[in-house]
């Protein structure tokens, strides 16, 4: 009797399947465990930098942490009562590792939102200004960045979404960065978005933000003296 078409197929595709594989166990619908591989991955270069020593007394260093975004324009919008669970997610965190922040109520207090929003202009007399009215010898600045392109196919803006952080002395030096970045979406509340981004990608930011700050801040986290009245 001779063999059915499809038998007849079937032996012919696994006449191409090498040796070792059906040696292992050949299937067509293997799973697919890079995903697995990924999170695993993840999950130890999380591991690997909380590990890393601080020393006492940077931990007792107090950080502020302030939050803005970019708008379609280029300015850069940071009144930070509109940001509080952006906030949430990277201070409790960092208060968790440790370290000393500000709550959000005292930056608001003790800091004029012009001083805040020179951090954001790189304007480094008035962040130093900032940083002095409030005794931070360290500022962590996180960026909420958009690029909206438009998807013919779906006929809506495509928007991806980025946050950056950048964590430096009160003077202005680079102690440390960290980015996080979410696949294209279509809608236009970048702000949920991006505290959907923080909430899914901040163990990994705030594990490398803490590993360079313990390992770069050094000897140059002493605050800058106070203005003399």
């Amino acid at each position: 009797m001779r063999p059915s078409p499809t038998v007849a197929l079937l032996a012919a595709a696994l006449a191409f399947v090498a040796p070792e594989a059906l040696a292992q166990g050949f299937s067509f619908s293997a799973p697919d465990d890079s995903s697995k591989r990924e999170a695993d991955a993840r999950e130890a270069r999380i591991a690997h930098d909380l590990s890393t020593p601080c020393r006492a007394d940077l931990r007792s260093k107090k950080i502020m942490v302030v939050i803005g975004e970019t708008q379609s324009n280029g300015y850069v919008t940071a009144q930070q009562a509109d940001y509080g669970p952006h906030y949430r997610l990277i201070n409790d965190r960092l208060r968790a590792l440790g370290l000393t922040t500000y709550t959000a109520e005292e930056i608001r207090r003790q800091v004029a939102q012009a001083e805040i929003d020179a951090h954001f202009r790189n304007d480094p007399d008035a962040a130093l200004s900032a940083s002095r009215r409030l005794g931070a010898s360290f500022v962590l600045r996180g960026l909420i960045a958009t690029r909206a392109m438009p998807n013919p196919m779906m006929r809506v803006n495509q928007v991806d979404v980025t946050m950056g952080f950048t964590l430096s002395s009160a003077s202005g030096k680079l102690i440390s960065t960290a980015e996080a970045r979410t696949a294209s979406y279509a809608g236009a509340d970048t702000a949920k978005m991006a505290l959907t981004l923080i909430d899914e990608q901040a163990d990994e930011v705030v594990a490398k933000l803490y590993a360079e700050y313990c390992r770069n801040a050094g000897f140059q986290s002493a605050a800058p003296p106070a203005k003399r009245k």
